[in-house]
């Protein structure tokens, strides 16, 4: 077997074993609940940030920034010197496993998260052009009007977009192929990723979506300190 499959294989699994690690879920836990029977159901940053506090969402937040962006690291160290042709796509393929590991552990039926705080761990290990566009398409847009999943849609076609204007123009240093089936890997999480925001846009379509706040108290918090 070509040496480049096992390693896309490899690759693949260490970015899904790294997303199984279900912060929000642990942190929920740590709280005497399952973070998946309040709010959205969504075992992620927003859900809870809205049931369990700002505080409990930061640590939420920076665990599945962590365990993506460790993942990006872990691959670059492995694999950066001795296939440094095709580090970005491994790297890729690295992130598409922590997106199916985050979204869909099997520990947990298949329900996790909808792989928006690990896409911030790309952003921070894949490139460092996507960093100051990640932080700007994503800010901009929700401190604008406070809807999280209109950030989160932004970051993620903002970032499919940019990586194939710079795959184009050879910033990451392959192509034919290798190109083609990096963006083919980046625009199907980016589609997996508006698919399972679908009834975020419905609701933002209709006016109905639910804002999070993050200086005052957000309306679904629960109050566990009480129990």
């Amino acid at each position: 077997m070509n040496q480049l499959i096992v390693l896309r294989i490899v690759c693949l699994a260490i970015g899904y074993v790294f997303g199984l690690f279900q912060t929000a879920y642990i942190v929920g836990r740590t709280r005497g609940i399952d973070i998946r029977e309040h709010g959205s159901g969504n075992s992620g940053t927003t859900n809870a940030m809205r049931i369990l506090g700002k505080k409990a969402g930061l640590i939420v937040f920076l665990g599945d920034v962590l365990k993506s962006l460790l993942a990006l690291l872990l691959v670059g160290f492995l694999f950066g010197k001795t296939h440094p042709e095709a580090v970005y796509l491994l790297k890729t393929w690295t992130f598409a496993g922590v997106v199916l590991g985050h979204d869909y552990p099997f520990y947990m039926g298949f329900r996790g998260g909808k792989g928006v705080a690990v896409m911030a761990g790309y952003v921070f290990g894949f490139h460092w052009s996507f960093i100051l566009p990640g932080i700007l398409m994503f800010f901009i847009p929700y401190l604008i009007t406070g809807y999280v999943s209109l950030g989160s849609l932004i970051l993620y076609l903002g970032l499919f977009i940019q990586l194939v204007i710079e795959g184009t123009r050879g910033v990451f240093g392959i192509s034919g192929p290798m190109l083609t089936e990096l963006i083919v890997i980046q625009g199907l999480l980016t589609a997996m990723a508006w698919y399972r925001h679908r009834a975020n846009i419905g609701r933002l379509l209709s006016g109905t979506e639910r804002k999070t706040h993050l200086i005052k108290r957000n309306s679904e918090q629960l109050d566990l300190d009480k129990k």
